[in-house]
């Protein structure tokens, strides 16, 4: 009689379920995992013989078969010994077939029995709610799968402890959430001195979620700037924390099962490689525009990325999804982000400066700046120009807003855009605006509409930086408070497009 035990396999966030099915049959002993494994979890039979052992528990001399359904399905990951372990021990009669068969396992077992916490333990929770099962797993997974509330989640530190938990010898009780992990952070945006024009433009973006690209001499203060973005930014949502939280949790970043409210800020080296940012690379992992999901992606350095990197980006920008092909699988990752980009104006960064400037100036800063292509500065919605500050203005006090007087702002825009956009699934900020809706609720008066249709006349706006410009309007009417998106919000839409306007 076969024994049934339940696992997942992953494909993106998804969790699809695996069924775990075990015989022990008369024959020439031997023990046989099949159902496309890769080659971790074969290894784990050999794990498993060593945790029976220290359990005291020999092998039967009889022909062993596991097979993982469906069988053409890739399973990949140390996470199927658990389940593995549980199926066998159900088909000796070790521990009872139908309280196997009423949970989904995960975890990965060591050779003393212990149990080691495995990648992903959210998505898979998810997955056994959807399946009206149980979910076990590693002791130090269990607080971040209870998260989901719809499921007892059961956390065992070793595979002595699991039978005798479903032996009814000592029960494990069921395990609870981990803490809500408060930002530490004590940046704020009153420690950048100078740069008003450049809080101002981080607020509008962190108001409607708009990409921002900064342009400015070594020194500036654009690093400064984008890390302390975060600060002014509203908490996640509910629905979005668990969202990013899925992704974080298939990459390792949950830790002690804490889910985070404060928003992501990714900011990868412009070494990294294509697969690092967009995802991919075995197992096809997310990438740093997953990671920053409802958050901050920052590249600093950008004309240094490497062009095909750079590329790569246009399509998630625009969509909110990553799409990572491989031969044998397409598997698609939520990548809703704020780009936030800086660069200096040239190789050396003194373009600016006519005493420290090279002899090639201003073709150098025409070249470095060419390396980001034209399709790529017009998903900007905002460019700012970061000169350099004055060395007697580092002595004066700080000066403008703090971040939590800005953030509070931002919290009142936000809120707004969430009435507006109610009645429209998956449209949260002005951002996501577009069509017939974008006209509705971004059409400005008589006097702003003669004005963006002269500035795009005479700069020549591509379609998609008209409605990029109607787009920030309406943040920058909805920070004001006005209902109507007037003249003044389109001209100081108009002055942050343009301000390194290179239109395509």
């Amino acid at each position: 009689m076969v024994a049934l035990a339940y696992s997942v396999a992953f494909e993106g966030i998804e969790a699809r379920t695996v069924e775990v099915q075990c015989a022990v049959t008369p024959g020439i002993p031997g023990f046989t995992i099949v159902g496309l494994p890769d080659k971790s979890v074969t290894e784990a039979r050999e794990r498993l013989r060593a945790a029976l052992t220290a359990m005291s528990i020999a092998l039967p001399s009889r022909r062993i078969t596991v097979n993982l359904s469906p069988a053409d399905l890739p399973k990949e990951g140390s996470h199927f010994d658990l389940p593995i372990a549980l199926a066998l021990l159900a088909a000796l009669d070790i521990v009872p077939r139908d309280a196997v068969a009423g949970v989904v396992a995960m975890g990965e077992l060591s050779l003393d029995g212990t149990l080691i916490a495995v990648m992903g333990a959210l998505p898979a929770a998810m997955a056994a709610a959807e399946d009206q099962r149980g979910f076990l797993c590693p002791k130090d997974c269990a607080a971040e799968a209870a998260w989901v509330g719809s499921v007892q989640v059961i956390g065992a530190r070793t595979l002595g402890e699991v039978v005798r938990h479903y032996s009814g010898q000592s029960p494990l009780p069921a395990a609870e959430p981990g803490e809500v992990r408060r930002p530490a952070s004590s940046r704020d945006l009153r420690d950048v001195k100078g740069q008003e024009r450049a809080k101002r433009a981080l607020e509008i973006a962190a108001a409607g979620r708009h990409h921002v690209m900064m342009i400015g001499p070594p020194g500036s203060g654009k690093s400064m700037l984008a890390a302390r973005l975060p600060s002014i930014l509203p908490p996640l949502t509910p629905a979005e924390a668990l969202e990013t939280s899925m992704v974080h949790s298939l990459s390792g970043l949950i830790e002690a099962g804490g889910i985070s409210r404060e928003r992501p800020f990714r900011e990868p080296h412009h070494t990294a490689s294509m697969a690092a940012i967009v995802g991919g690379g075995r197992g096809a992992k997310p990438g740093e525009v997953s990671l920053a999901h409802n958050g901050v992606l920052f590249l600093d350095e950008l004309p240094e990325f490497p062009r095909t990197v750079l590329e790569t980006l246009r399509q998630p920008i625009e969509t909110g999804e990553i799409m990572v092909a491989r031969a044998n699988a397409h598997i698609r990752y939520p990548c809703r982000f704020m780009l936030v980009a800086a660069a200096n104006p040239c190789k050396c960064g003194h373009l600016a400066d006519a005493a420290r400037a090279c002899s090639r100036a201003p073709l150098c800063g025409e070249d470095y700046l060419g390396r980001i292509s034209g399709p790529l500065m017009d998903r900007f919605d905002l460019r700012i120009d970061v000169p350099a500050v004055a060395y007697s203005d580092l002595d004066l006090p700080q000066t403008g807003d703090d971040s939590a007087t800005v953030a509070a702002r931002v919290a009142r825009a936000r809120a707004v855009q969430a009435d507006r956009y109610a009645a429209h699934p998956g449209l949260l900020v002005n951002a996501d605006a577009e069509g017939a809706l974008l006209e509705q609720v971004a059409t400005p008066d008589a006097e702003g509409r003669a004005l963006l249709l002269r500035v795009a006349e005479r700069f020549g706006l591509t379609a998609r930086g008209y409605h990029r410009v109607l787009r920030v309007a309406r943040t920058i009417a909805d920070l004001a408070g006005s209902e109507a998106v007037r003249q003044p919000h389109v001209a100081e839409a108009v002055a942050y497009r343009l301000a390194l306007a290179r239109e395509v």
